[in-house]
């Protein structure tokens, strides 16, 4: 195998490649990158037998063939080089042989033979927009769980309707649930556990291709397939039962709370210096026109911040996880927030506020004993 191809397009696609890439893996192959070339293009490979990245860039190709060569070391050697055209030559015996300028470097690979095959994608189950996709992962990612033993919540319930696109995660505590209208071509009742680490690779691809372009999606049995543009995405869909919900998200709640988002934040921010590093549990106190927010330790200090608010109803307390709080408010597009709750006792909800907000954010959050 031979090809000529530009610095700037090798360094990219590596660069795609290096979050799937295995770093610590007792099966040597799968810290390489597979690289094969023909035609005028190459493509280069990167699994870690859970998830797969296929991408593509254009290259004169001299000899056609392939190779596997280590992912990391390639893409650190080849991003100290200058900008101009590298020759890469991949022998017989595996080695690849790089020339860039007065440069050149020789760097053992393996053998084609041992790496492992992708699954083969079916047909398509639906166009998604890329920018929506990627909004709703972000407005989702944050609430998945951390705990390896609860596998179903280690993922998000993404869920097709005739006329919309669901998201929801949770681990327990809090629940994330993203909805935006969108014609799914007819497709309706379809369901699928995206892992969290194939979820960050979607936010990586997209952010890249741009908000505007298309994610071919479709599924086999196991395997979640995302093609957007050149490069494809597979990841091994999560097996088990998502929770139910819907049985979840409160059907009702006496009371809300008007806040400015930034303001809020701020707040949040300030007075957090002062929780709990375990708990990061803050206290807030709701009443006509104000809202507060409280935290103290006792051998480091306290901290109080109060905002203006729109509220009429009784004096109300809660204690909430500062830093459940938090990540709702980064991932909240909207300047303004609504917060529903009922008692002390009972789960808490966040949303964009505003009249422009045409789809369905929810955030349900536990309150906690303080």
């Amino acid at each position: 195998m031979e090809f000529t191809i530009a610095r700037t397009d090798l360094v990219r696609e590596l660069g795609l490649l290096q979050g799937v890439v295995e770093k610590r893996t007792t099966i040597p192959i799968l810290s390489n990158v597979l690289v094969e070339a023909s035609g005028d293009r190459i493509t280069l490979t990167a699994t870690d037998l859970e998830l797969g990245i296929r991408c593509s860039c254009p290259a004169k190709v001299k000899k056609a063939g392939s190779g596997t060569i280590p992912a990391k070391r390639l893409l650190d050697y080849v991003r100290l080089l200058p900008e101009a055209e590298i020759s890469v030559k991949v022998g017989d015996n595996h080695w690849a042989n790089i020339t860039c300028g007065r440069s050149r470097t020789r760097i053992a690979g393996m053998s084609r033979d041992s790496y492992p095959e992708l699954p083969a994608s079916t047909e398509k189950v639906a166009d998604l927009p890329a920018g929506l996709l990627s909004s709703m992962i972000q407005q989702t990612i944050f609430a998945i769980s951390n705990e390896e033993s609860r596998f179903t919540l280690n993922g998000a319930l993404m869920l097709l309707k005739g006329d919309g696109l669901v998201m929801v995660a949770t681990d327990g505590h809090r629940l994330s649930m993203s909805e935006r209208p969108l014609d799914t071509g007819g497709v309706s009742g379809f369901r699928a556990l995206i892992p969290r680490k194939a979820m960050g690779e979607i936010l990586k691809l997209t952010a890249e291709a741009g908000a505007d372009s298309t994610i071919e999606f479709s599924s086999t049995d196991n395997h979640l397939f995302f093609q957007i543009g050149e490069r494809l995405l597979i990841s091994r869909k999560l097996t088990g039962n998502f929770p139910d919900y819907e049985r979840v998200l409160p059907k009702e709640h006496p009371h809300s709370v008007a806040l400015a988002k930034e303001e809020l934040k701020a707040a949040i921010e300030r007075v957090a210096q002062f929780s709990d590093e375990r708990s990061h549990a803050v206290r807030v106190q709701v009443s006509a026109g104000e809202l507060k927010i409280h935290s103290s330790l006792s051998e480091t200090g306290e901290s109080e911040d109060s905002i203006a608010a729109t509220y009429e109803g009784p004096n109300v307390e809660i204690g909430f996880n500062a830093v459940y709080v938090l990540d709702f408010l980064k991932a909240c597009g909207e300047s303004s927030v609504a917060f529903h709750f009922k008692d002390a006792a009972s789960a808490g909800e966040m949303r964009p506020a505003g009249e422009d907000v045409n789809y369905t954010y929810r955030y349900i959050i536990m309150p906690m004993r303080i």
